[in-house]
Order: structure tokens, then C-alpha cells, then sequence
């Protein structure tokens, strides 16, 4: 394979961010928003357009391909997934990249008032020489999860053009909503046909992951009583005051900014309220199943202490499990990983097998009986400003996907 021939995916990737697919939390539709259906429509005329059978889910968004088997004798199905939303914390409007040529190690000036600062970014020490892509200061980039589908697509034009190529059958999936957790509510499994698959939502390249958070949300709403504070003795229960009260008695040293590695944390996601009424939102993750469930009980058991303090009425607590460490469900599937790791030697690039201080699509599809590892997009600093992507960073992913098809059943 000539690295030329995945040149293709800087224009693709480009052409996709300009879409804004931003999902939205709390949303009552499916997907969060049908802006989301603007991609999807164009992969899919994309994927007709190569030739290719395809399917759009039109209510649900999905976007599926299948590309034939040039091996007669494999019958089992490789996916690869990645999804179209963008992240809702920062703006995906209107997102406007900018290319820097050769990077030489230079602060870039992206507008807003922003700056990509090796000094604070070390990251960008990696990729001198090499062609970046960036925010203009002002939206996030998309490269999560952009990359991935402008990579999958690379992959897929690569292999029409090249029949020659030997492969099983392939099949590809876009999916909406996973940036706000529920990117495979609505999958169709059966429809996509596939025995075992990949997602393609990492950060740099080489990134394999296979382990994940277990993880929880919760949620607090606290009553109070408000009364005039020149006559509130014995009277008032401010609400605010117990929701500090249970916030302090979270242990502090398990917070995000505290965490590192395999460590697992409790998040205050969200604070709203006043002297009559407060509401709590957090998110819990632990890699450790054991020392999961003992976070989400001490999370039970403080939330008790506040109503035998107060009264059962000034607290009302809702803990609900969002996914679980796919670990347990790719160990049984390890070739993924051994294939991952030696397509990668194979093209003189480095393998980095990483826990993921988060989730993916692929810890829900593992245990919906799809075992998914992750694999590298090659964005960096997602969800923000100062997201950026390497173009050669894609172009050596999508030549990967290809000797991933190659060869993860040989």
C-alpha cells in the first residue's frame, strides 16, 4: 500500500466537520438533535456512491455499509464504528479549520485568544514535520469522532478501488447521540451482521484500548425551607447548605483533578439551586467492579445520613449504572488486540495498549454480545478549543483499518 492513497481523508475530514452535529444532553428525541441526519444522509450517498450497499436508519439516524468478502472461505464479519456527534460542551457550529503545514514546533495563534502552546500542550512535541489541524479558536474541531468516520471511509473507498485486496466481509456503522451515552440505544445488530468489531474513537496514534470505566450516574435533589432569614430560627433548612454538606462528605481525594490511571473518581457534574430547593449531578467511574459498587453505596449511605439528619423528605437520590469495563468481554477475544498490535508494528508505529479514563461505544456493544475494542481516531484535547488532529496521523489510521481487514482473522 502507497501512503498517497489515503491522502483522500484530509478533504473528507475536512468536508465533515463543517457539519454541525452536536448532540444535546437531556433531549426528549432520538437522536438529541436531527441536525446529526445532515452527516448521516452524506455518508450514506457517499457509501452509494462507492458502490456500495448501505442503509439509513431514517428515524433513528444510523448510517450501515457492507463491503463484500474477497475471501471465499471467511465467513465471520468485521465492523467498524464510529459516531457522528460532537461533543455539547463546546460550540460545533460553524466550525472553521485551520491547516498548519509542517509544524515546526511554533505556538499557533488560533483566534479568540486562544493559543496551542507546546509549553502548555506538550503533545504538539510529537508531531513536528507534520501537517495539523485545528480549531480557529472559537468551536470545538470534531476530530472526535470525525477522524474516525473520515478514516472508516478512507478505508472503505481504499478497498473498493483495490479488489485485488484479500478481506472478509466488512461492515461500518455511524451512530449518533454518543456523546451523550446512548450512541447504540437503537443499533440494529441484526442488521449489521457482524461477529466481532472495532470502534475507531481513540486519541493518539497507536492508542488500543480494551478496558473502561464502570460507571454511574446520580443524581441528588435536595428540599428545603425557605423563610424570611430575620425570622428563620428553627424555621429555615436551606437547601444549599446540605447540598455543600453532601458534596464535603465525598471523599476529596477521589475527584477527576485528583485521578490518574486506574483510579476512580466522584464527579459534581452540576450544581443548580436555591435556599428552597437544590439538585446534584454526578457521574461515578471506577475501573474496579468491586470498588465501584462500594462508590456508588457510600454514595447511598451519605445520602441516608442526610435524611436521618433532616427528615426523609429533604432528600431524594437516583443512582443508575450508564456502563460497565468491557475488559471481561474482549478477554475472551484477545486475537483482537494481538492483530491490533501487530498491523501496527507492521507499519513501524508504536502500540500503546491504555485503560480509557472513560467509555465508548464498545463497552455497551461488548455486552449486547458485539465484543468491541477501541482503537486510535488520532485527535488530541477533545471537547474543546484546542482540539487538534494530525493529517498523517489519519492517513496512517485508515491504511491501518485496511490491514486490520486484512488480516484480524488470519
Amino acid at each position: 500500500m502507497d501512503k498517497k492513497d489515503f491522502a483522500s481523508v484530509k478533504a473528507r475530514f475536512l468536508r465533515y466537520v463543517k457539519v454541525d452535529t452536536q448532540s444535546q444532553e437531556e433531549s426528549d428525541s432520538f437522536p438529541s438533535t436531527q441536525k446529526q441526519k445532515d452527516l448521516a444522509r452524506i455518508l450514506f450517498a457517499e457509501l452509494r456512491d462507492l458502490g456500495l450497499e448501505a442503509y439509513m436508519d431514517e428515524d433513528y439516524g444510523y448510517v450501515y455499509g457492507w463491503i463484500p468478502s474477497t475471501l471465499e472461505e471467511e465467513e465471520r464479519t468485521l465492523a467498524f464504528i464510529a459516531h457522528m456527534d460532537t461533543s455539547p460542551a463546546v460550540s460545533g457550529k460553524g466550525v472553521n479549520p485551520q491547516v498548519v503545514e509542517n509544524y515546526q514546533g511554533q505556538v499557533l495563534e488560533l483566534g479568540g485568544g486562544r493559543v496551542l502552546d507546546p509549553k502548555v500542550f506538550p503533545s504538539l512535541e510529537n508531531f513536528i514535520g507534520q501537517d495539523l489541524i485545528t480549531t480557529d479558536g472559537t468551536t470545538l474541531l470534531g476530530a472526535d469522532d470525525k477522524a474516525g468516520v473520515a478514516e472508516i471511509m478512507t478505508m472503505a473507498a481504499y478497498l473498493v478501488a483495490h479488489p485485488e485486496v484479500k478481506h472478509g466481509p466488512l461492515a461500518l456503522c455511524f451512530t449518533p447521540d454518543e456523546e451523550v451515552g446512548a450512541g447504540v440505544d437503537h443499533i440494529d445488530l441484526d442488521r449489521l451482521g457482524a461477529d466481532f468489531a472495532y470502534t475507531v474513537d481513540g486519541g493518539l496514534l497507536g492508542e488500543i484500548e480494551y478496558e473502561n470505566f464502570n460507571a454511574a450516574s446520580g443524581q441528588v435533589t435536595i428540599k428545603g425551607r425557605s423563610v424570611h432569614p430575620g425570622s428563620a430560627k428553627g424555621l429555615m433548612v436551606n437547601a444549599l447548605d446540605l447540598a455543600v454538606e453532601f458534596a464535603a462528605s465525598l471523599p476529596q481525594d477521589q475527584v477527576p483533578q485528583k485521578t490518574e490511571g486506574y483510579e476512580g473518581f466522584f464527579h459534581l457534574d452540576r450544581l443548580e439551586g436555591d435556599v428552597s430547593g437544590a439538585r446534584l449531578s454526578y457521574i461515578i467511574r471506577d475501573h474496579d467492579r468491586d470498588l465501584f459498587e462500594k462508590k456508588k453505596a457510600l454514595f447511598r449511605d451519605l445520602g441516608k445520613k442526610i435524611q436521618d439528619k433532616y427528615g426523609e423528605d429533604a432528600l431524594d437520590l437516583k443512582l443508575e449504572d450508564s456502563y460497565y469495563n468491557m475488559k471481561e468481554k474482549i478477554e475472551p477475544h484477545m486475537f483482537l488486540i494481538d492483530r491490533a498490535k501487530e498491523a501496527m508494528e507492521a507499519m513501524g508505529i508504536e502500540p500503546r495498549v491504555k485503560a480509557i479514563r472513560g467509555g465508548t461505544d464498545g463497552a455497551r456493544l461488548s455486552y449486547m454480545g458485539l465484543p468491541t475494542p477501541n482503537l486510535c481516531a488520532g485527535g488530541l484535547n477533545f471537547h474543546g478549543e484546542y482540539e487538534y488532529v494530525s493529517v498523517q496521523s489519519m492517513e496512517a489510521i485508515s491504511q491501518l483499518l485496511v490491514q486490520l481487514a486484512m488480516t484480524v482473522f488470519k
